[in-house]
Order: structure tokens, then sequence, then C-alpha cells
């Protein structure tokens, strides 16, 4: 009969998890430098662009004349 390798595991939040062998967990650092690296966020809702090339609605036009 085989044994089973015993896996590391680390606590979180949500209970422990079973890390797989060979991947690292991520480390605070790790993290917040994703969020640095992210691209930035409107902080209010943007209007669309809706005018000239980007214009959706005159594509819907039947006839110029």
């Amino acid at each position: 009969m085989s044994t089973l390798p015993s896996l590391a595991s680390e606590q979180t939040a949500i209970g422990e998890q079973v890390l797989v062998p060979g991947v690292q967990p991520i480390t605070p650092a790790e993290r917040l430098a994703m969020l640095v690296n992210a691209p930035m966020q409107p902080r209010r809702p943007q209007r669309p662009a809706d005018e000239g090339l980007f214009d959706t609605n005159a594509r819907n036009q039947l006839e110029m004349f």
C-alpha cells in the first residue's frame, strides 16, 4: 500500500486551504503590486462616446436621404 504525501496547507479567513505541490501562495506584497499595476478605474460613471466615429446609433439608419 502506498501512502499519500502530506500536502502543505495555510489558514485563511474562510478556513484551511490545501496548497498544490509546486505552487506558492500569493503574498500580500504580490497582491498589492497587482492592484498598483492595474488600470485606473473611473470614480464616476462615464458618458457613452456616441458621436462621430463611435456613434453606434447612426449605423442603424436605413437610408441617407
